[in-house]
């Protein structure tokens, strides 16, 4: 990996586009590097960990409002078989989860669909560092335009796989060393332009044209982090899927020749001057060499349960005192709960953000999976966490729950913070220490580093427990022989053909979607 150090340079400085860095990505995404096997077993289990998460959530409002809007925008099958007898350029359009794979629609618009569908649960792969990120959201995106353009670009399986890991690569090494979170910025900054270049991989453009896209996403993808605080709506599902969608429309009108903002970082009036750490800020942001393979996926961790990553670690903690001290759960018999964590988790999550809705029982479910109280209470009284039934309204308005809940407090502990910045992977941390108060004058302490699913947890995510994830989540809503079908392709990605590229996607069995109205709109 080389640091390559960005700073602000003003209009009368000369920055050439090489030195700036959405042509460093551009040339990242450019470089034709073969994928390691660890890297590509991996690619596979996060595209069936997208599919589990989005097969959980294809009944769910957002979704089949997201769903509605791709669908009025398909390709008529008239019109793809126009395009497949007598175009010299065929485009075959995009599957949208949840229908038949014959339902194509503009790939924009099935990276929108399918991006809300993988994300509403906040439930797939997570990155932590300088900035946050889900890095799954690049697949949505690479998936739908390579199903449209597979045959007039000649791709497969083996060019999905390197474009993935190229948005992982990108999004993961920029939240290594910008932060965006401290500037009120959204997180999805970092993914338009890795999506972006994922895009740039898979189609095997030329770094100017990747370089304008990359221009073009991050600009159309800054937002404030309200969507993550307060009473968080529906709109924190759809601003990955929005930044996957601007990354390609970026590409297809760079690929036109249309241009971007430059510099778009390091300009005076750019993105690092106004949003970010302002005129004299200096970032040193590690990309891979030439030729040297992108792995940063191997850095990034899945989810066992549906909440906040932060989130991860306290939950089996929970489960684990509900086991050895029942007594925990009894809201009589405690008198306070205080977690010990990172700033991260006090301050977003916990109760340091300030967030009088992170103890409302009538929260939003989104609000609730960014509440550390509300998580922590509620696994410490199931002894489990279920991605539907421990949010429902019924369940956080039990009385005995509320009254745990206002019991539970965060504060920030120096080392935990210290810990979840460090880049020793055998050091790095997302947990921290409980300390309970119970009411007849003695105390339970307990301590837990990282989730068990965690690389270095108890019990690490492997291949298997992708499958069983993905089996669990789907068996309400896909038909067994779909299941197995769609792990089949999954598993063959490197070798799948570009016709073969449309199987990336899941059906519903029949009576699921139309269980649900579509709500209307303008299209």
């Amino acid at each position: 990996m080389k640091l390559h150090n960005v700073r602000v340079h003003r209009s009368e400085e000369t920055l050439a586009r090489q030195d700036q860095l959405a042509w460093k990505i551009a040339d990242v995404a450019a470089d034709p590097v073969d994928v390691d096997g660890d890297v590509t077993d991996m690619v596979i289990n996060r595209v069936i960990d997208n599919a589990a998460v989005a097969a959980a959530s294809l009944t769910r409002r957002p979704v089949v409002s997201a769903r509605s809007q791709a669908l009025a925008h398909r390709l008529p099958v008239a019109q793809l078989e126009e395009l497949t007898s007598t175009s010299a350029h065929p485009q075959d359009g995009a599957t949208v989860f949840g229908e038949a794979s014959d339902v194509r629609v503009s790939p924009e618009w099935a990276a929108w669909a399918n991006g809300v569908a993988v994300r509403e649960l906040d439930y797939h792969d997570t990155f932590l560092a300088a900035e946050y990120s889900h890095p799954g959201d690049n697949i949505p995106p690479i998936v739908a335009v390579a199903q449209h353009a597979g045959r007039a670009f000649g791709l497969t399986g083996r060019d999905v796989v390197r474009a993935i890991a190229t948005g992982y690569e990108i999004q993961i090494d920029l939240a290594r060393a910008i932060s965006l979170h401290k500037h009120k910025i959204d997180h999805v900054a970092h993914l338009g332009p890795s999506a972006a270049a994922g895009i740039g991989t898979l189609l095997g453009l030329p770094p100017e044209v990747i370089f304008q896209a990359v221009g073009q996403a991050l600009h159309t993808t800054t937002a404030t982090r309200q969507s993550r605080k307060g009473e968080i709506s529906s709109w924190k599902a759809h601003a990955p899927a929005f930044a996957g969608k601007m990354a390609v429309e970026a590409i297809d009108r760079a690929m036109r020749g249309e241009t971007s903002p430059t510099p778009i970082y390091e300009g005076e009036d750019g993105v690092i001057a106004w949003l970010l750490d302002g005129p004299s800020a200096s970032y040193d942001v590690p990309l891979p060499e030439p030729g040297e393979p992108k792995r940063a996926i191997l850095d990034s961790y899945t989810k066992e349960h549906s909440a906040e990553y932060q989130a991860q670690a306290w939950i089996d903690l929970a489960r684990k005192l509900h086991r050895e001290h029942p007594a925990v759960a009894d809201p009589s018999r405690v008198e306070s709960i205080l977690i010990h964590t990172s700033h991260h988790t006090h301050y977003v999550i916990g109760s340091g953000a300030n967030d009088p809705q992170k103890y409302d029982p009538t929260a939003s479910r989104e609000t609730l999976d960014h509440s550390i109280p509300y998580i922590f209470t509620v696994a410490l009284q199931d002894g489990r966490w279920h991605h539907a039934e421990s949010y429902l309204p019924t369940r956080a308005a039990r009385p005995d729950t509320v009254a745990l809940w206002g019991k539970v407090r965060t504060t920030e502990d120096l080392e935990w913070t210290r810990r979840y910045h460090s880049t020793d992977p055998a050091e790095k941390a997302f947990g921290g220490r409980v300390e309970i108060r119970m009411a007849d004058g003695s105390t339970i302490t307990d301590e837990i580093a990282v989730a068990d699913a965690h690389p270095l947890g108890a019990r690490p995510f492997a291949r298997a427990d992708y499958v069983a994830k993905f089996r669990t989540l789907a068996a309400d809503v896909l038909e067994e022989a779909e299941i197995e079908r769609f792990l089949d392709v999954a598993e063959r990605l490197p070798q799948l053909t570009a016709a073969e590229l449309g199987g990336l996607t899941i059906t519903a069995r029949h009576g699921v979607l139309s269980s649900v109205a579509a709500p209307k709109g303008l299209f």
